[in-house]
């Protein structure tokens, strides 16, 4: 809960829970991959080589100082290098790792509207949009937003609070620049979440989740998500060509769930019938939170193959299944980033995925949503028990060009 308050209080609190940690420190040279997204190898692995995720997660909102913006973002030469200093200065107090910091930084279509030259061809960010017929979020049209992510909790607050003036030291490393005068953080869209084992039934006490969240769950809705077999590699999610290639794009979803509702009106074997499929939960090939299912869903190409035949018989479609449709030659598109969120005392989802082009993240959401299905809303999936309240899409550039990039960098 601390991650959610955020501020010095927060980083006392945490501070007070854990033990004295010492946290490795980073580098300021060019060993940094120059793909901003380049996590994977620099994160643990389960047994079954599944890479896990970064247990707490800030996103910091930032809209560009108006005083900065002429009109035409050709002044921005010195707010480039006070961002990029500002950035150096994370990469130098934290190692790139879980243990450390990870981070990356995004621009909305918003953003690049304001110069007069076009984004190149290669790079696909169309402005959000509602997906269904029954959607009506809000949309992120703001500049950026900054995705801090570690192991540790204190760290992804010192961060922000280090970006943004608050500290003067980040890690025994000087802060000798922040974000203050080129950015304006805007607290209102601070969203932050979690996501590991045991890390969703800690949050019981909150309005909307049942006790009935499994103890060992990584996420709330009760089952192991990020299968290493069902996501896109990096290389798959990376821009190939142009000034932005090594970059890759960002879409951002945040919604509710009704978990009281998930977990007191479906038992345990409806629960995987509608997350994965119907011949998961009559072959018990799940286990109790996913363990059963090693490094892949279980999407064989017959049961991806069966979504249709499922939704007259039994009735239900799982949501893994319909998604697997969208595959490309049987390889997945996205590589999903998301994580669990108490954000306005409720029980969320910040979905986060990365796609070469959001075209692709629009094909999956599509296959997902199973309009072509002849299913009922309560067992398509999981699409009655989650809700889309804002959305955003985001160009994140690669390293060289992550400050303040123009539309058409040479």
């Amino acid at each position: 809960m601390a991650v959610a308050v955020g501020g010095a209080s927060a980083i006392s609190a945490c501070v007070d829970e854990q033990d004295d940690i010492d946290v490795p420190t980073g580098t300021d040279d060019d060993s940094l991959p120059e793909r901003q997204h380049a996590w994977d190898g620099f994160l643990e692995t389960d047994d079954d080589g599944n890479v896990q995720p970064p247990e707490h997660h800030v996103l910091v909102a930032l809209s560009l100082e108006a005083k900065l913006d002429d009109g035409d973002g050709d002044s921005f030469d010195d707010a480039r290098e006070t961002v990029e200093t500002s950035l150096r200065t994370l990469e130098r107090a934290y190692e790139w790792s879980n243990d450390g910091l990870l981070f990356t930084i995004g621009y909305t279509p918003s953003y690049f509207d304001r110069f007069d030259g076009e984004l190149p061809e290669a790079v696909d960010l169309p402005e959000p949009e509602p997906l269904t017929v029954s959607e009506d979020p809000a949309f992120d049209e703001f500049d950026a937003v900054i995705h801090l992510a570690s192991d540790h909790a204190d760290v992804v607050l010192r961060a922000e609070e280090a970006l943004f003036g608050e500290l003067e030291e980040l890690n025994d490393e000087p802060v000798e620049d922040d974000l203050t005068g080129v950015f304006e953080r805007l607290d209102d869209h601070r969203r932050t979440g979690f996501v590991g084992e045991g890390l969703p039934a800690e949050h019981t006490d909150v309005g909307g989740v049942p006790d009935s969240v499994p103890e060992d769950a990584p996420f709330f809705m009760g089952f192991r998500s990020g299968f290493r077999e069902s996501q896109a590699t990096e290389d798959r999610v990376t821009i190939e060509a142009g000034p932005f290639a090594g970059g890759t794009t960002q879409q951002l979803s945040s919604m509710g769930i009704q978990l009281e509702v998930w977990f007191e009106q479906e038992n345990h074997t409806q629960r995987v019938m509608k997350t994965f499929s119907p011949e998961h939960a009559e072959k018990d090939l799940v286990g109790e939170v996913g363990e059963a299912l090693g490094a892949s869903s279980g999407l064989t190409d017959e049961r991806i193959e069966a979504t249709e035949a499922d939704a007259t018989n039994p009735g239900v479609v799982g949501h893994a299944q319909k998604a697997a449709r969208a595959r490309e030659n049987g390889n997945p598109l996205l590589l999903r980033r998301d994580f669990n969120t108490v954000d306005g005392d409720s029980p969320g989802l910040h979905f986060l995925s990365l796609q070469r082009e959001l075209t692709e993240f629009r094909a999956v959401r599509d296959a997902m949503t199973g309009a072509d299905l002849d299913v009922q809303t309560l067992n398509n999936g999981i699409m009655g028990y989650i809700f889309v309240d804002r959305r955003g899409n985001y160009l994140v550039p690669p390293r060289s060009h992550r400050s303040l990039p123009p539309a058409s960098p040479e």
